[in-house]
């Protein structure tokens, strides 16, 4: 009984005295260029930046059976590039590609991958830089409507864009 009871003291002891806690700080003094510095917000200040834009960033739809750009998503290449390009120029861009219902799932799950390429192509001669961009297809899995009319199928051949650190 000793012998349980001093080991366990033992082992209690030791097990408090390995996770002892350091406490650590971090101020925000001056840069090496004299600048104030952030205090180690960044990583918050990025990753609450992503997740606004994760929320804003605009869709590109797709025609019936297309993968091909249509003339009135331009524009909403050029913004999402341009926002790619300054605001957060060191994060990943996943672009996702989608379907309505209609064609198999293979097929689906293809023409959702050629869309998205094509908007990663877009991005790409926008100045986006390519090692930054992957392709995601989810065919039609991934529904934003389930209705059964032709403007819910309309919305649910898109490609998303989702940024990452």
């Amino acid at each position: 009984m000793k012998k349980i009871l001093f080991t366990s003291i033992a082992a209690l002891a030791i097990a408090i005295s390995g996770c002892s806690t350091k406490s650590t700080s971090v101020s925000g003094g001056t840069d090496v260029d004299g600048s104030r510095g952030s205090g180690g917000s960044d990583g918050w200040d990025i990753d609450s930046k992503i997740s606004q834009l994760n929320d804003t960033l605009g869709k590109v739809y797709f025609d019936f059976d297309k993968f091909n750009i249509r003339s009135d998503m331009q524009s909403v290449v050029s913004t999402n590039a341009n926002i790619f390009n300054t605001e957060v120029s060191g994060t990943s861009i996943t672009v996702e590609g989608n379907c309505d219902e209609w064609g198999t799932d293979e097929y689906n799950q293809a023409l959702g991958l050629k869309r998205a390429k094509a908007v990663k192509d877009a991005l790409i001669s926008q100045g986006v830089n390519s090692d930054r961009i992957s392709v995601k297809s989810y065919g039609e899995t991934n529904p934003v409507c389930t209705e059964k009319t032709k403007t819910c199928d309309a919305q649910n051949r898109r490609a998303e864009f989702k940024l990452a650190r």
